[in-house]
């Protein structure tokens, strides 16, 4: 089933980062009280990030965690931006592909 939530939500890596506040967000979601968007690229830095800085984590556990999160939410994925990303202008240039 596709989630409906009223609006859509950008999860930027900073909030899926940590684990209880992507938890408690994803949860949200589930009962459709919004509907969360996010992107591969994001995906990547949050769990880039995790490993950098949680040696006790490993890639395959991020890995099958992204992948619950795209089973779960199969609609979240937003694709078809990547051309548009070196047009913008932003104060930090690495915030253009949120």
């Amino acid at each position: 089933m596709l989630h409906s939530g009223r609006f859509n939500v950008l999860l930027d890596a900073c909030v899926l980062y940590p684990a209880p506040l992507r938890d408690f967000l994803l949860r949200l979601a589930s009962e459709d009280l919004y509907h969360p968007v996010w992107s591969d690229l994001i995906q990547q830095e949050w769990k880039r990030n995790l490993l950098a800085n949680r040696s006790d984590l490993k890639e395959s556990q991020l890995n099958k965690t992204i992948s619950l999160m795209n089973k779960a939410f199969p609609d979240a994925e937003v694709n078809g931006f990547y051309a548009i990303i070196d047009s913008l202008t932003l104060p930090d240039d690495d915030d253009r592909h949120v």
